[in-house]
């Protein structure tokens, strides 16, 4: 134990001495300190210098100027604080600071509680700048301060939309009906100096010192490991054991790193269609993340028998043969093997991206609420994920009648396709029923297996899990398993996954579906270059201009409402999510075709990636269902409507007639759009299936295995190099969803 102890010393302050690296912030050239303010009121700086109340803070103000804004930078952050900007600065005091020092030589970190105990200036720059770093948010490029109003909205665990300069994001916790706020779970907000406004941003004052672990979820594991802290200590055994410590110590792509900081990869011009401040800027990080669904140890406890200490990987693996799942699996002791069964039930809990409580689904603009202005959740909003190891679907899920996130929930929706209720009343307003889809005579593991796993947000401290640097950590409320009912719960309802969901690189870098504009470069644009392939899943050719745009607070006309815009000559090729199970399948692609800048592509999918041929006639993304929009002027369709008001007004048509519609239009590889989204920025705006240029396209149509890997390419065949292919969402559809005579697939 005394080794590991010093081990961790040594971590911490080889952490610490990284924290400049991981903190580029957002200036990386000096600051100009001819922008200083000449009012006569308050900087942040200023009052934190020389108001009544600048004793507490002389200790952190000299921090402020010993601190380079960055490593690239010869200014202080200081200087940025004197300066114009939009600053929201949580203030340790003094004691706050002494504190924090008193902690590091409990750890044997310095030798004595003071700044004196210090032995390397390297250490030393580095405690520095952690105090410093992760006290300030600089919100100026997207003009975001954070008070203590927008800061108590949050619920709790929700995270500040914006990183601090150490390129981390907070979060808030609370204790019920009181004023009292915590930033991290560690940092008291002081109920008087708090809220405190200057002409460049916020003062809020904290007892405690900001100071987010550096520790890797490889790290957290091996330590409830070593110290057999009860809790995750199952999952942590299963973990090690099947060699994926090392996957889940990475933080980023170093390469990248290099690239972006020598400027080896260039921003994108301006999109086209979009405002001038919309460049085309390119990530500045490509880190890694990940999230674990985990059973906590008293889940394993009461169904094996036996106290955590005594559970062992080979009891797991007899219980999983009992149960007769992942029957294909091999059962010997090659845990790290993906085909082996330990392997992939561990691995079915992992996802390659870091999601926080916030953002396990992505609640915008579904029918009947909107992010702004809604206060309670209508239809479900779900997310499709590819695990770890051997690639399978997950299942994340919330709705109005949930009362929270679950995994694998697959409930009767009310969707005019049945008779619900006590009442049997013919109801299509896509909530919950109360009644679940059958288990039937499939194997699973529990007799009400649909009603799903819940996730826990807010117990078994699953605050502490926010500081992991790379990961979140969920407690779940039973064993999750990829059962046959599991795959054949999937494969009977239409899967439809938002293409940005696809990438685990849009999580973690907080790119994917922003609540607030981008904190460097563009408000709402981000861009992918085409000599690197930081989207590991895309790879472009020569030509392609590989644009996202998030449509934050817009009114467009898509699911979620951001989407992938990709200009030029473009070709690139994508990886696809696997099936669930074996079967005809088709894939559709969700089109919003409102625009005479839209492009026509030659669509080619398969299995094999060095040969993938041409699936169907070229795609024209400029047809909607009363014009086709092209540059030299609109034309009217060939699909019988002759204006927008007589296609929305189909909406309220009868099931059998809608039926006989999607018929006529499925024999020409079309579909309505869905109901499920808005169009605009209202709850009550119209949905997508009212709108005649929000369209589906079948693409696919073809038997797929799900031990198969599938790509789909696209690529331009119009000379226009401005011209757009837009992409949105995908889905997955089984026949016995489209072609089901007993239910027909419903309008949602």
């Amino acid at each position: 134990m005394k080794y590991i102890k010093k081990l961790h010393q040594l971590k911490l302050v080889l952490a610490m001495t990284v924290v400049g690296a991981l903190a580029t912030a957002s200036c990386t050239e000096d600051i100009d300190t001819s922008a200083r303010f000449t009012l006569t009121e308050y900087t942040v700086l200023s009052y934190l210098q020389t108001s009544p109340d600048s004793a507490l803070y002389t200790e952190y103000v000299k921090l402020l100027s010993q601190v380079p804004v960055s490593d690239f930078s010869a200014s202080s952050v200081a200087q940025l604080l004197s300066a114009r900007g939009h600053f929201t600065c949580f203030a340790p005091t003094n004691k706050a600071i002494y504190d924090y020092l008193d902690t590091l030589y409990t750890k044997g970190i310095i030798t004595q509680p003071s700044w004196e105990g210090f032995t390397t200036e390297a250490t030393l720059d580095s405690v520095r700048k952690v105090i410093v770093y992760n006290s300030i948010i600089d919100g100026s490029n997207n003009g975001e301060v954070y008070d203590m109003g927008t800061i108590s909205s949050l619920k709790d665990k929700d995270e500040i939309a914006t990183a601090n300069l150490n390129d981390r994001k907070l979060y808030k916790t609370s204790i019920a009906q009181t004023d009292s706020i915590w930033m991290n779970g560690m940092a008291f907000i002081d109920l008087n100096h708090r809220d405190i406004e200057t002409i460049n941003g916020r003062i809020h004052e904290v007892h405690n010192v900001i100071a987010p672990s550096n520790d890797t979820m490889s790290d957290l594991l091996r330590q409830w490991l070593a110290e057999g802290k009860k809790g995750f200590l199952t999952m942590a055994k299963l973990i090690l054991a099947c060699g994926l410590d090392d996957t889940l110590s990475r933080t980023r792509d170093e390469v990248w790193e290099k690239l972006y900081l020598n400027k080896q990869v260039e921003d994108l011009p301006q999109h086209p269609t979009e405002p001038a401040t919309e460049i085309g800027s390119l990530p500045k990080h490509r880190k890694y993340g990940f999230t674990i669904f985990a059973e906590p140890d008293e889940v394993w406890e009461a169904e094996l028998g036996k106290s955590v200490e005594d559970i062992t990987v080979n009891d797991i693996k007899n219980w999983l043969i009992s149960k007769n799942v992942y029957t294909d699996a091999t059962t010997d002791d090659n845990y790290t093997s993906e085909d082996n069964i330990v392997n992939q039930f561990v691995t079915y809990h992992i996802l390659p991206e870091k999601l926080s409580s916030d953002r396990l689904v992505i609640h915008y603009n579904e029918y009947g609420y909107y992010w702004t202005t809604s206060t309670s959740y209508t239809i479900p909003v779900y997310e499709y994920f590819v695990t770890m190891g051997k690639r399978r679907l997950l299942k994340v899920f919330e709705s109005a009648e949930s009362d929270g996130v679950y995994l694998n929930r697959f409930p009767v929706l009310r969707n005019g396709r049945g008779e619900f209720g006590s009442e049997k009343q013919d109801i299509n307003d896509y909530h919950e029923s109360g009644m679940f889809r059958e288990v039937g005579s499939s194997v699973a593991i529990y007799p009400d297996e649909n009603v799903g796993n819940k996730v826990y947000t807010d117990t078994y401290g699953s605050a502490t899990h926010h500081n992991i640097l790379n990961s979140t950590i969920y407690p779940i409320e039973r064993i999750l398993v990829y059962t046959e009912n599991v795959q054949r719960r999937l494969a009977g309802e239409r899967l439809r996954i938002d293409v940005a969901s696809l990438f685990p690189e849009m999580m973690n870098n907080d790119i994917r579906r922003p609540l607030s504009p981008y904190p460097d470069g563009a408000p709402r644009t981000k861009a992918f270059p085409v000599e690197y392939n930081y989207l590991a899943d895309v790879s472009m050719q020569k030509g392609t201009k590989f644009y996202y745009l998030n449509g934050l607070n817009q009114g467009w006309s898509n699911y979620q409402m951001d989407e992938f815009n990709v200009i030029g000559q473009y070709e690139f090729t994508m990886k696809l999510p696997p099936v669930p199970m074996k079967g005809h399948y088709e894939i559709r692609f969700g089109v919003s075709s409102g625009s005479s800048h839209r492009s026509m592509c030659q669509v080619y999918f398969g299995d094999n990636l060095s040969y993938l041929p041409a699936a169907g006639i070229p795609m024209d993304l400029r047809i909607g269902f009363v014009r086709h929009r092209f540059a030299n002027g609109d034309q009217q369709s060939n699909f019988g409507y002759v204006s927008d008001a007589v296609y929305a007004a189909e909406v309220n048509l009868s099931s059998e007639e809608m039926d006989e519609i999607t018929k006529n239009l499925r024999a020409r590889g079309f579909m309505k759009g869905p109901k499920s989204f808005l169009i605009g920025t209202s709850a009550s705006a119209n949905n997508g299936m009212q709108a005649e240029h929000v369209t589906r396209r079948i693409m696919v149509s073809a038997d797929l295995d799900p031990d198969k890997t599938y790509y789909i390419r696209f690529k331009s065949v119009l000379n226009d190099t401005q011209a757009q292919f837009f992409m949105d969402y995908l889905e997955f559809v089984s026949k016995e969803v489209y072609d089901n005579p007993v239910e027909p697939e419903d309008i949602w």
